[in-house]
């Protein structure tokens, strides 16, 4: 069963087919892989698994995917895009498949050019993430035709949210939200964090949740300095915090809670300290989340508030990044970003610091729908536990 309509799929291969047109390109290749999967995604609502591939669509709207054997059976099962060719540079190394057929970039190249008469210029999304004999492949087997960089200009693309999209990530959210609860009630003194992880991701898949953005982060004590810890058979200890973490997908699509919290049930003084530097950025933060400002607007109150109480040694990460496809994806609005907000977009507010010599590492993070009133909290309970 695959996750994307033929209804969202069309409509973003006319957006591809736009940019070829305003581009003068005659076909566009998307580049992607397991670490890189959004790009290829967004078109397929599917990414192999051991292999790599492209999506490549003519300015007609056709597309076909650029695969492995391996995968070419599950992406006639669930990809929305069927129509496949399987290349080695795409494979597993050394694996051999005697029964598939394997063609070359020459070929394919040949095949285009028989189909559409002349192939003069094509976009390129994904090169600078491609490996070295992957680029080398294409190149040679597409002699003569102009490769051109439209990774920005696809990306782009995935910026504003649709009403199907939102509607993924808000119930990615909701999944979240027991995400918490179950991992709040499995932290103790004496429990390993790999058993914290286990509640959450249990809370989430055996309530439908499709994937994870990223591994569960439970770091407790000083591997909260970790950044993004994933669990381990540690015990926690009386005494320490311990940053929890974790995003269930729906449909592909990402929702995310984040939080620091007392193994012993109850904050010290020190540490309502913590969080309450925590949280007033986080609220000075969502008080930015305006149609029409700039990411360095954004990102700057709460920076001049960890300057003003000597922590800004320790920040690592901006404080409000978009999500979708990718837990944290574009634009990203940190203290240098010109990107600006839009009704439709989905944004994380992400607070946190590492390093500090009390409090170790400490992140806050809930998620936000962007409308032309302001910011909708895709979680009611998150956001009243991350501003009250």
């Amino acid at each position: 069963m695959g996750y994307l309509s033929q209804e969202e799929r069309d409509i973003r291969l006319s957006k591809v087919q736009a940019i070829l047109k305003a581009k003068d390109l005659d076909l566009a290749l998307v580049y992607y892989d397991e670490f890189n999967i959004g790009n290829g995604w967004y078109l397929t609502g599917w990414c192999p698994q051991f292999e790599s591939g492209s999506v490549l669509i003519l300015k007609d709207g056709s597309a076909m995917l650029l695969g492995g054997p391996e995968s070419e059976p599950f992406a006639k099962l669930d990809s929305a895009i069927t129509d496949t060719r399987n290349f080695p540079v795409f494979m597993v190394p050394d694996e051999e498949y005697p029964n598939a057929t394997i063609t070359d970039f020459p070929t394919l190249f040949k095949e285009l050019k028989d189909r559409e008469g002349t192939i003069r210029r094509a976009g390129l999304v994904g090169g600078g993430r491609m490996p070295a004999d992957c680029y080398r492949q294409i190149t040679e087997g597409f002699k003569g035709v102009e490769l051109v960089d439209i990774t920005n200009e696809y990306v782009s693309l995935r910026y504003d949210k649709s009403p199907w999209e939102r509607d993924q990530i808000r119930a990615a959210f909701g999944l979240a939200d027991h995400c918490y609860d179950a991992m709040l009630k499995a932290i103790a003194p004496g429990t390993m964090e790999i058993e914290v992880a286990a509640a959450g991701e249990y809370a989430a898949r055996s309530r439908g949740a499709t994937g994870f953005g990223f591994s569960a982060i439970v770091g407790s004590g000083a591997r909260a300095n970790a950044v993004v810890p994933t669990a381990t058979t540690k015990r926690m200890e009386a005494g320490e915090m311990v940053m929890i973490g974790l995003a269930p997908k729906v449909q592909g699509y990402a929702g995310v809670m984040g939080h620091s919290l007392p193994v012993s049930g109850k904050r010290t003084a020190s540490q309502d300290a913590c969080l309450s530097h925590l949280k007033e950025v986080f609220r000075l933060t969502k008080a930015q989340l305006q149609p029409g400002r700039a990411g360095r607007e954004i990102d700057a109150p709460g920076r001049a508030y960890y300057k003003k109480h000597d922590l800004l040694k320790y920040l690592v990460c901006p404080f409000a990044h978009t999500i979708g496809l990718h837990e944290a994806e574009s634009p990203f609005f940190g203290p240098n970003s010109d990107d600006v907000l839009k009704p439709g977009m989905c944004v994380c507010i992400d607070v946190s610091f590492f390093g500090h010599p009390e409090w170790n590492g400490a992140r806050i993070e809930t998620g936000y729908e962007i409308t032309d009133k302001g910011p909708v909290p895709f979680s009611p309970k998150m956001d009243a536990l991350l501003t009250g």
